[in-house]
Formats: structure tokens, C-alpha cells, sequence
């Protein structure tokens, strides 16, 4: 995920219609229908950090202020602009349910899969000798709370897992 991506989309909001030709709600069905899959592209395959999650959510506050057409400088509080748009936060939700949904499908893949062996780091050899840096695997156990291990046991369970990765964008948004 890139800043410059986000900034390029946030410049095109500009070219939503006027006050007059639409209304609040069909500007927050065109962002949501139009503008977030296209920030959240490939999101599945994010290594999601903290600076990276504040990013969205800054993205996401800044999208619904344009549409609102409300300056940063009127201090107007985050939870006033999604009481105004009549929306919740959603959008780093979707993208950590997605990543959920797409742990659970790569752990169903067969044995030999060169994506199952690099998700779950049992490819050979060794790191080098730095902090660790963050994993996408890291992500998945701190969203669920649990260790790798029993994550991989509880997706056998595809309905449950699906339905716990759904209830985790509910419970986030």
C-alpha cells in the first residue's frame, strides 16, 4: 500500500458532483461503491502496520470531510463527520476481515503449495540478523488472539472461520 496511492485518490474526490446534482447519501454509496475498492486493492496480501492502519483511517476521514465539504480548519471532531454521512468506520475493517478470509483460504490449499509454505514461514533458511520485521502472519494473530497454531486449527471449521473473520469487521467497525 502506498501513501502516494491514497493521496492521488483523495485529490480525485474533488471531481464528485456539486451540492446540488447529488445528495449525502448517494455521494457515500459513489465513495464506497467507487473510491474504496480501488484503496483497497490487493489488500489481502497487506502486511498491516500501525502507521499503515492510521493511514486508512486518516483516509477514510478525509474522504467523507471532502464529500462533507468540511474544512480541518472548522474542528469539527471524526465521530461529528460519520454522525453527519450516517456511516461507521469501515474501511480498515474490510481490509483485516479480508486478510481473515484469505488466512482461512490459504490454509485450505494443498501441502505442497509454494503460497501455504511462505504464509506459514516454513520455507528453509534463516532471517537476518535485524529486529524482526512485521510478517503478514503477525497480522493474523494479533486481530484473532490467538496463536498460529490454534488459528490454523480453528479454520478447519470454514463456517465458523468465515463467520468469525465477518463478525471482526462488525466488531472493528
Amino acid at each position: 500500500m502506498s501513501l502516494g496511492c491514497l493521496k492521488v485518490l483523495e485529490k480525485s474526490l474533488i471531481l464528485f458532483p456539486p451540492k446540488t446534482m447529488a445528495t449525502l447519501d448517494t455521494k457515500v454509496q459513489l465513495l464506497q461503491a467507487l473510491v474504496w475498492p480501488v484503496a483497497t486493492y490487493r489488500c489481502k496480501s497487506w502486511t498491516v502496520k500501525r502507521a499503515d492502519e492510521h493511514r486508512l483511517e486518516a483516509f477514510e476521514m478525509t474522504a467523507l470531510r471532502q464529500i462533507l465539504r468540511v474544512l480541518w480548519t472548522a474542528k469539527k471532531t471524526n465521530s461529528w463527520v460519520l454522525e453527519r454521512a450516517g456511516v461507521h468506520r469501515g474501511l480498515l475493517a474490510n481490509v483485516k476481515s479480508r486478510n481473515l478470509k484469505y488466512f482461512g483460504h490459504t490454509v485450505h490449499v494443498e501441502d505442497k503449495s509454494l503460497e501455504k509454505s511462505v504464509i506459514q514461514g516454513t520455507l528453509p533458511g534463516s532471517r537476518t540478523r535485524e529486529r524482526p520485521k512485521t510478517a503478514w502472519i503477525d497480522n493474523v494473530t494479533l486481530w484473532t488472539g490467538l496463536k498460529l497454531e490454534d488459528a490454523i486449527r480453528n479454520v478447519d471449521n470454514r463456517s465458523e472461520w468465515i463467520h468469525s473473520a465477518a463478525y471482526h469487521q462488525i466488531e472493528d467497525g
